[in-house]
């Protein structure tokens, strides 16, 4: 789900919010949650899960085309860490899914990976006859 995406769904289920409205909500709420993870706070939504910063201490590692070592210095990055209750809705979806019967067995052939220029992309059969 891309930012685009959550403006038209929380516009869609808010009828009374026009799409400016849900794109300047959205926002607000992006733009609260990356200053407070800028000043070091720790983020936590029940249900959700919570956003926090990890500290990476510096350490030394190594260039890989010549072999020599680089000093890499300290970082503070994003961490998000899902609630409970969101690790169970997944779980339970994912279970769903695997456990639905598979849809009418054709004689086609499996769907195939394909990957080219660093996107992934699943090649799916017509259901024409070949």
């Amino acid at each position: 789900m891309t930012r685009s995406d959550l403006v038209e769904e929380l516009a869609n289920r808010f009828s009374q919010l026009t799409h400016r409205d849900a794109e300047h909500a959205v926002k607000t709420i992006l733009d609260a949650v990356s200053d407070a993870l800028v000043r070091g706070h720790r983020i936590e939504i029940r249900g959700f899960g919570s956003f926090s910063i990890n500290h990476r201490p510096p350490r030394m590692g190594r260039n890989p085309r010549s072999g020599e070592s680089v000093a890499i210095p300290e970082k503070r990055v994003p961490h998000f860490k899902p609630g409970k209750a969101l690790r169970e809705a997944v779980d339970a979806r994912t279970q769903e899914l695997l456990a639905a019967p598979q849809a009418k067995k054709t004689n086609h052939p499996a769907p195939v990976t394909l990957k080219g220029k660093g996107l992934a992309t699943i090649a799916r059969p017509t259901g024409r006859a070949e």
